[in-house]
This record gives C-alpha cells, sequence and structure tokens, in this order.
C-alpha cells in the first residue's frame, strides 16, 4: 500500500530518474501518484506510472520526494494525491500511514487553508505552524511525533533546501546509501542495482539527509545506526508473458528449487534452529493474513498429521482469539514481511513474554528485524499483486519444518512435478476458463489438508477475475451453503488421494445440479485435473497450482487488470 521515494545526490538527476524508481514500488497497489522537488514544482495526477511520466516535462534536481497513493482517507482525486504542501508551499510531505487523530490536530490549525480530505496533508500544517512559532523543522518534527497518533513513514521536503526530513511509526522506512548521495523509500525493491547498503529507520526515530551526509535522532539526541549490506534481486520485465502473474506462475519451479537447495544448505541450521525453539515452546502459533494464512492453515495440517499441536489465526484478529506468555512461539508468515495487522500481533505477542520467529519473502523488512529466528522462501520479487510463488515457497518451508519431527515427504524432484503440472493442465484450464467466464459464483469445497486449498483458489478467483468465490469446508456445505447450489452452479471438488467423505460431498452437489470440477490425485474419483504425486503435501501445493492458472485464465478472458486488480495493495501497511 502506497510507495513512497526519495532522493538527494551530490549532482543533478532528472523527475524521471526518480519516477523510474517510484515504478518499482507500483505492485503495492496506488490510485495516484506525484512527486515534488526542492525547486518548487510539485505535479500529481491520478492514474498509472506511465502515463503520469509521459505528461510531465523533464526536469532537473537535487532533491525530490514522490509518493504512489491507495487511498484510505478521502477519495481519489487529484487533490488527495501526494505530495501534500503547507499553507505557503514553502514544505512538501509524502505520507504512508494513518495519522488517527488528524482531526483533533486539524481543529488545532483552524487558520490553515486545507486542500484535500486527507488525513496526511495536517502533517505539513502541523511543521509548517511549528516552524512559524520559532522552532526548526527538525524541532517541528519531533513536536509532531509526540502529538501524533497512529502509523507514518513521512518524507518532508522544505523548499530551497537541499535536505530531506524522514521519520517513522509502525511503517516501513529505509536509507539507501549510494555512492554520490541517498535515496528513502518505503522499501528496499525502489533502489537501484547501485546500492546495496542501507540503514533501517525503527519506530520514532527521524534522519536528516544531505547530498553528503545523514544524521539520526531518538528523542532529540543524536543516535548511530548500522549499516546493513543487501542483495535483493530485481524483477522488472516480463519477457515474453502477457502478465507477471503468468510468468511468476511460471517461475515456481524455479522458486521451489532455489528454495529447498537453500534448506539444504544455506538455511539448515536455521531451520534446525526454528526446530528447536517449537520443541522448547509449550504453545506454537502462527499468524498471517490473506494468502499467508492459508499457507499456515497447511502448515497446521502438516503438524497434526505427525502429532504435534499447533494453531494458526488471521492477524487481525490474533489478539482477540489467542492468549500468550513465556513458553508461547509465535511464528509469523508474511510474503513482505511489512503486514500491519502481522505486525500489531507480534507486538502483542511479545509484550507478553512470548517468543517471535517468522517466514517471510522479503529480506530486511520489520517482521525479520523483529524476529529471534527467521527463514526466508526466497521467491523472490513478485510484481502482480495476487500472491502465487510465495504461497508455493510457504509451503514448502513448512513441509520442511513438519519434516524435522518426522513428517514423512521428499521434497526432491518438488520443482519438476511444479514444472510438469503447469505443462500437463495449462491448455485444458483455457478450455475451462472459456466456459465460466460468465459465471458469478463458484464454489471451491474440500476437507483436511484441500480446505486450505479451496480458500487459496476462492482467493485468486476473487482477486483476479472479481468472482463471487467460496472456499469451503465439505462437511459445512449442508449446514447452509448446499441451499445456494442450483443447476449449473459450478463447484471445484478437491480430493485428495482415498477421502471417500469428499467424494460423498461431491454426489450431494452433483444431485442438486453443480457442475463440477474435480481436482484429485487419484484416478478412481475420475478428476477434471489428475494430479501426479502421492503426497499429501505435493498435492496441496500442486492443486493450489491449477487453482491459480484457473483464476488468471478466466481473469484474461474478462480483459482485467489481472496485475493490478481493483482496490487490492500487495503489501497491506494499514490496519
Amino acid at each position: 500500500m502506497c510507495g513512497i521515494v526519495g532522493m538527494v545526490l551530490q549532482h543533478e538527476f532528472t523527475n524521471k530518474e526518480l519516477l523510474k524508481a517510484l515504478k518499482r514500488l507500483e505492485y503495492r497497489g496506488y490510485d495516484s501518484v506525484g512527486y515534488a522537488t526542492v525547486e518548487g514544482i510539485l505535479q500529481k495526477e491520478i492514474g498509472e506510472i506511465d502515463d503520469f511520466v509521459k505528461a510531465v516535462s523533464e526536469k532537473k534536481t537535487k532533491a525530490a520526494i514522490s509518493h504512489t497513493r491507495w487511498a484510505t482517507h478521502g477519495g481519489v482525486t487529484r487533490e488527495n494525491a501526494h505530495p501534500h504542501s503547507s499553507c505557503q508551499g514553502k514544505m512538501y510531505v509524502v505520507h504512508n500511514g494513518i495519522i488517527e487523530n488528524y482531526e483533533q490536530l486539524r481543529e488545532d490549525l483552524s487558520h490553515h487553508t486545507f486542500s484535500s480530505q486527507t488525513d496526511s496533508e495536517v502533517i505539513a500544517h502541523f511543521i509548517e505552524q511549528k516552524v512559524t512559532e520559532g522552532l526548526t523543522i527538525k524541532e517541528a518534527i519531533e513536536s509532531f511525533i509526540k502529538a501524533a497518533r497512529g502509523t507514518y513513514a513521512v518524507l518532508l521536503l522544505p523548499q530551497g533546501e537541499e535536505t530531506i526530513y524522514a521519520f517513522k511509526k509502525d511503517s516501513p522506512l529505509v536509507l539507501g546509501i549510494l555512492s554520490d548521495g541517498y535515496v528513502i523509500s518505503s522499501d528496499i525493491y525502489a533502489f537501484s542495482d547501485e546500492s546495496q547498503k542501507a540503514v533501517f529507520f525503527e519506530d520514532y526515530e527521524m534522519a536528516v539527509i544531505t547530498p553528503e551526509s545523514y544524521s539520526f535522532f531518538k528523542d532529540g539526541s543524536p543516535i548511530s545506526k548500522d549499516i546493513k549490506e543487501f542483495t535483493v534481486t530485481f524483477t522488472e520485465i516480463k519477457k515474453d508473458f502477457p502478465h507477471y502473474m503468468i510468468k511468476e506462475i511460471h517461475e515456481q519451479p524455479l522458486a521451489a528449487e532455489r528454495l529447498i537447495t537453500s534448506l539444504k544448505n544455506e538455511q539448515k541450521l536455521k531451520l534446525k534452529a526454528l526446530a528447536d525453539m517449537m520443541r522448547k515452546s509449550r504453545k506454537v502459533c502462527f499468524v498471517a493474513a490473506g494468502t499467508s494464512y492459508h499457507a499456515s492453515l497447511l502448515g497446521v495440517y502438516f503438524f497434526h498429521v505427525i502429532g504435534m499441536e499447533t494453531q494458526t489465526l488471521i492477524a487481525s484478529e490474533f489478539k482477540h482469539y489467542v492468549t500468550c506468555d513465556e513458553d508461547t512461539l509465535v511464528i509469523a508468515i508474511s510474503q513482505s514481511g511489512e503486514t500491519m495487522d502481522v505486525l500489531k500481533a507480534l507486538k502483542y505477542a511479545k509484550a507478553q513474554g512470548a517468543k517471535i520467529a517468522s517466514i517471510v519473502n522479503v529480506p530486511y523488512s520489520t517482521i525479520q528485524r523483529m524476529s529471534e529466528l527467521s527463514l526466508e522462501i526466497l521467491a523472490g520479487q513478485e510484481i502482480c499483486v495476487a500472491s502465487t510463488k510465495t504461497f508455493t515457497n510457504q509451503a514448502i518451508t513448512l513441509l520442511a519444518l513438519a519434516q524435522q519431527f518426522g513428517y514423512e515427504v521428499n521434497l526432491y524432484k518438488v520443482s519438476e512435478r511444479i514444472q510438469n503440472c503447469i505443462e500437463e493442465h495449462e491448455g485444458k484450464i483455457q478450455q475451462l476458463a472459456r466456459i465460466l467466464k460468465d459465471k458469478h459464483d463458484i464454489y471451491l469445497i474440500g476437507r483436511g489438508l484441500s480446505y486450505p486449498v479451496a480458500r487459496e483458489s476462492a482467493l485468486k478467483l476473487k482477486e483476479i477475475s472479481y468472482v463471487h468465490a467460496e472456499g469451503m469446508m465439505g462437511g459445512e456445505l449442508k449446514h447452509g451453503t448446499i441451499a445456494l447450489i442450483e443447476e449449473g452452479t459450478p463447484v471445484v471438488c478437491l480430493i485428495p488421494d482415498n477421502d471417500y467423505e469428499m467424494e460423498s460431498n461431491t454426489k450431494e452437489v452433483q444431485a442438486r445440479g453443480a457442475d463440477t470440477i474435480i481436482i484429485s490425485n487419484n484416478s478412481v474419483f475420475r478428476p477434471d485435473f489428475l494430479i501426479d504425486t502421492s503426497n499429501d503435501g505435493k498435492f496441496a501445493i500442486l492443486a493450489t497450482i491449477v487453482g491459480q492458472m484457473l483464476a488468471y485464465y478466466i481473469a484474461r478472458e474478462k480483459g482485467l487488470p489481472i496485475d493490478k486488480p481493483r482496490n487490492l495493495a500487495k503489501s497491506v501497511t494499514v490496519e
């Protein structure tokens, strides 16, 4: 959600170079874009970065800030887009997060003229007011940090001063070190290949950044910060694929192989250490959201098979249902490592004395830095908002972790099975998508292991195809939902191995006239898609990939914006 990029260099750069860096963050989701320069140029517009870049004239500068907005407070309008400026137009601000008490702060600035409906604009006016009263910009920011409630990552650029002020609370912010200056962003993916050194902001920290140097402060006092070296793989081209989603589906064999190799080598000791943490804990609880939550459900199943009790809960509800203490291990699962609901759950758990571990895709993320131990799933960057290879690699990581306790699975040739699954079923899925593209409702049912697969496949259909889809427990059909099944209703039935209870559920919906689509690894059930594996964990991965492709091709048949679906963001950094 939202992207921030600021640059301050020892030489001139163009606004289009700045926007190129910002474009690397468009996978986060946005509805408008804008930038401001130290010379006083402020331009913003609703729409795509590419269109914006074409529309603006090339301008040179030595300091600038930019932003992609995902609307939370105020509609999608040019006025609500960032950057925002103060009354006198002398200060420009970009902001990620939510200022919860912005209305109160705004009331205290009644003589200021506001031009937007956003909570973010109050930051520029608040700081301008404090400077008018005689404070320095640094002191004014410290005053804001004390007064504000909520979450924020903020860049402030004063007109005429080649300095960017940056500060944050509960929203990611990182300083990238270049040979000729600095770049500040909400995400390391904004950095070019030239930047392999970074300083990560912690809550309530502020930095003053000039072309030649930077200084960090907390509570008004200077602090020292460690410089971290990092390596990030950038994905900026679709190659021969029409969309990033299908490209990323096809990248899953390679991503899986990369992860499995790492778990056997570089991450082997970490994997064993996490298993040891689990053994020493009285309670083990996963916490996640969205696709990662569905992966965590698989994890609970894997551990249940070997007689080990774990639990999982959607992050936003964690504090309402889970109790933690010193004998609790909470394992966060997150693609971005910045999911706000997960971060809130971890802070709650940590305050109760729980130990924290994580399974993440993006390295150096806040969740990883909060963790005592963290495994990286190495899926690589995902540009499409809908996660695909992330789910697969999360499931593989959980399989490998369960393997440490005796779960029987051979991860050898998993990548080959994934490749074969894609090649074998993609053509038939395209044909099926032409039949299903006009359907308004699709139900997916599963039991045990296949229930998380049903949920994840339904999520993809909702996200990408804009289809009302429900992933359900097969046993729950008769408790209400079967009333919605009528002649021609599509129902995807996931039947692993010898699950004859699921076969009974399939016959129940067929008796009501449903058009069933059966996915199974047992030919006895006469599946439409026969999954080539006898292992239940591998079945879950491969069946989900069938669901991913089905969602993709239905969306393509409907001509939808697959990589950037409406109202969605890749990294959900607000509550």
